[in-house]
């Protein structure tokens, strides 16, 4: 039913390999870990951390590297957070645009209300609790953390789908539900890091520079072939520009626009969303992660494809920069992100996603039942990526940080409870 389940198993295998390593690095020598992830590769003015942020990351040892007088560190944390996790989302922004602008896109339309509202619920519920949370544990914790607020808001695509798929099964409407919810969040996940924690001041001069690169490689190599080619049954010049310039004009855009991005003030990781509408793409939508997808030979599934296996080793980075964690570290941060989390997101769909079905009688997709949504919540529970990288936006390195990163990466163990939840609730999986 969905091309995506190989794809999908792949990025959770290496995103947990990394996981696991940074983890067992982290306590067997937290001092080297530090140090690998902070290493300073480079002093300069204008591109990585800041100088005083790196040099409490790095710990003992920072004092013995010239910096000269300069104002950023280029580490390999930065270069994985803030340059290649801009592949991931480009492919997470994919998914959204396609969704929300194709015919019969997956996010258009009556059939996506109710998972819309759902998917509100697993967002406000978890942010009230987390931050509920945090005042219950005192002025100073509540302090400490409510900047994180957005931690407990994202839902990992790659572990939902795969904790969905043992659950339902590949042929339940539910799956598509729980797809349907997550990629939604995902693109509030995206709005929230670009307003809420931004890199620096903002610089609208940079955000215009990005934009306009976007916009030209748009005109000139998407809408005038297409307008040249009204009335012309074989679209000679869009085909020539797809064979022959394929996606290069793109790829230089996504260069111009990551390097304005980073002096824009907006996260860097960011960068390549305002090129994903202007790559050339299908003509109407085959459904959330459609097997007919693969065949389909316009720019925009083609460089997804190029791009699965990098970012399935981006990942496996991403969670070897962010995860080696020391299990002391645990703390009010951690039970207040897991809390949230795995009591927050579930309570929150299923609440407004009960009311959407009912109370709006907007209704659910034929064969899911409302106890269902019990179960798409539990599975969507699991905060990973996006957790993770929000915590790192949110906190600087320290006690907090590690404690809320714990948090977020416990909640892996929701799979136990969806699991748990399917059989309480006689979930009868569903081949496809």
């Amino acid at each position: 039913m969905y091309r995506v389940w190989n794809f999908i198993t792949n990025n959770t295998v290496l995103l947990v390999a990394g996981a696991l390593v940074a983890l067992a690095w982290a306590n067997l020598d937290a001092g080297s870990y530090a140090r690998f992830i902070h290493f300073p590769l480079w002093f300069n003015g204008w591109l990585g951390v800041d100088l005083h942020v790196w040099d409490n990351a790095f710990g003992a040892g920072a004092e013995a590297f010239e910096t000269g007088d300069v104002e950023r560190v280029l580490t390999p944390q930065f270069i994985v957070n803030d340059l290649l996790m801009a592949f991931f989302f480009a492919i997470a922004a994919k998914e959204v645009w396609e969704a929300l602008i194709l015919e019969r896109g997956a996010l258009r339309g009556r059939k996506a209300a109710t998972p819309l509202v759902a998917m509100a619920g697993g967002i406000l519920m978890p942010v009230a609790l987390y931050l509920g949370l945090a005042a219950l544990a005192g002025s100073s914790t509540y302090t400490a953390l409510a900047h994180g607020w957005a931690i407990p808001t994202s839902t990992d695509i790659a572990f939902a789908y795969v904790i969905g798929r043992i659950v339902f099964g590949a042929g339940h409407p539910a799956l598509r539900f729980l797809l349907l919810l997550a990629i939604a969040d995902d693109a509030v996940g995206l709005a929230i890091i670009a307003l809420v924690y931004p890199t620096g001041v903002l610089a609208p001069g940079w955000l215009l520079v990005s934009f306009a690169a976007c916009l030209f490689v748009f005109v000139a190599f998407n809408w005038l072939p297409r307008r040249l080619d009204r009335g012309d049954p074989t679209r000679a010049r869009s085909t020539w520009v797809r064979l022959h310039l394929k996606w290069y004009p793109y790829a230089i855009a996504g260069l111009i626009s990551l390097a304005a991005f980073t002096q824009s003030g907006v996260h860097p990781a960011l960068a390549l969303l305002p090129v994903i509408p202007a790559i050339p793409h299908a003509d109407r939508a085959f459904g959330l992660f459609a097997e007919a997808e693969t065949h389909l030979k316009d720019i925009l599934n083609t460089l997804e494809r190029a791009l699965q296996v990098p970012v399935e080793v981006i990942l496996f980075l991403f969670a070897l920069a962010n995860a080696g964690i020391v299990v002391t570290a645990a703390g009010a941060p951690t039970w207040i992100v897991l809390a949230a989390l795995v009591v927050g997101k579930p309570l929150g769909i299923a609440l407004f996603g009960y009311g959407a079905a009912v109370l709006l009688r907007l209704g659910l997709p034929e064969g899911m039942r409302l106890a269902d949504l019990v179960v798409v919540g539990t599975a969507a529970a699991t905060g990973v990526t996006v957790s993770l990288f929000i915590a790192a936006q949110a906190f600087a390195p320290g006690p907090v940080l590690d404690a809320a990163k714990l948090g977020a990466l416990l909640s892996v163990g929701t799979v136990f409870v969806a699991v748990l939840a399917g059989q309480l609730l006689h979930v009868r999986r569903r081949g496809g």
